[in-house]
């Protein structure tokens, strides 16, 4: 047997519907300013990650150079000649210098 508590009965599950859509809202507005923040400091994280590996990068081509001089006479004879304009007796040093251009002629 069904009783009808007429109107009632409607109300309680509009209520009931009410107060879960409140509590969703809640865990909604609650969880949104996290997830955001999440998101900066990946992106964050992200833009340092790229930033280390070209550090790494650069340690890395300095090491070589650093290896290179240490260890390779070429590279050391070359980098004498072009760096201190030093020559081999009987060598002719030729600089080249850049000419300063202003734009007014």
């Amino acid at each position: 047997m069904k009783v009808d508590f007429g109107i009632w009965s409607w109300l309680t599950q509009a209520v009931i519907a009410l107060v879960v859509l409140a509590i969703l809202v809640f865990i909604f507005m609650t969880y949104v300013p996290l997830i955001q923040r999440n998101e900066r400091m990946r992106r964050n994280l992200d833009q340092l990650q790229a930033e280390q590996d070209q550090q790494m990068e650069i340690c890395r081509q300095l090491k070589a150079e650093i290896e290179a001089l240490r260890h390779d006479a070429p590279t050391v004879t070359r980098l004498v000649r072009e760096k201190l304009g030093y020559a081999k007796p009987g060598e002719e040093v030729i600089r080249f210098e850049s000419v300063a251009t202003n734009g007014a002629r």
